[in-house]
């Protein structure tokens, strides 16, 4: 089974070629920085400087919108969608909308600056998905921080939180733990529930959703809001985190609807 450390994935595309990236990254990123942050943000050629004040400052060539929008992974989870039959969009159409509002209520530290981003939408079994980089700008570039994979809900789903007992839990008004029954589960996972649903008791006494999370690394948090289940990892998107993310939301999504999701 492919894990969310797997970073591999193929080249960036050249001449209609794909060939292996080298040891840094992408060609055009020689740190690899890009690369794992979400792909080449910056064209490789930035354009001419010119001197002001003494110091020297970047001046973008051509269409500056462009050079600033982000780009996402390229040659990753990108190329992998395409493969898939799966769509693309940068995170601004009318689709994308409700994308705000899962940033917003993730169980993690947003601001007002991070936005979805490299949106990727299409089919993993039974389950609709879509997955998106959470983004931030830094400097001229942005930033992917976290990942996301949601699934949209025909039926609404009580709001919950399910994370690692070893993070720190912040904004949990209103919300309170619901017990697993299983010790070894209870003791690195906890599920933060607004209400005392049947589904809910469900989710966290499943056995396959116990079985899937004790075999992981404890890196995925999931939670309810805008008519979506979501999972959140600190990372962008790639391939192999695609796939495990997927795995884990038909485990999730089949125990809330009371029938696993292939």
């Amino acid at each position: 089974m492919s894990t969310p450390a797997d970073r591999s994935g193929p080249g960036e595309p050249e001449d209609g070629a794909w060939r292996e990236p080298s040891r840094f990254g992408s060609g055009a990123d020689p740190a690899g920085a890009g690369a794992r942050a979400g792909g080449p943000l910056l064209p490789t050629d930035p354009g001419p400087r010119r001197r002001r004040g003494g110091g020297w400052f970047w001046r973008p060539r051509g269409d500056v919108a462009k050079v600033f929008s982000y780009q996402g992974d390229l040659v990753g989870a990108q190329y992998w969608a395409m493969q898939h039959g799966w769509s693309i969009s940068d995170g601004t159409g009318p689709q994308d909308a409700v994308l705000a509002d899962l940033v917003a209520s993730a169980p993690v530290r947003a601001t007002a600056e991070h936005r979805p981003a490299g949106v990727l939408r299409g089919r993993a079994g039974n389950l609709e998905l879509v997955a998106f980089d959470v983004v931030y700008p830094t400097g001229r570039t942005w930033q992917a921080q976290w990942a996301v994979t949601a699934a949209p809900m025909l039926a609404a789903v009580p709001a919950f939180r399910l994370s690692p007992a070893r993070l720190w839990q912040h904004r949990t008004g209103g919300l309170f733990p619901v017990a697993g029954g299983n010790e070894a589960f209870d003791a690195r996972w906890l599920l933060l529930a607004s209400a005392d649903a049947p589904e809910l008791r469900r989710l966290v006494q499943d056995a396959a959703v116990q079985e899937l999370l004790l075999g992981s690394d404890d890196g995925d948090e999931f939670w309810s809001a805008a008519g979506h289940v979501a999972v959140l990892r600190p990372d962008g998107h790639r391939p192999s985190l695609i796939e495990h993310h997927a795995r884990l939301l038909a485990a999730v999504v089949g125990a809330l609807t009371g029938g696993y999701q292939d």
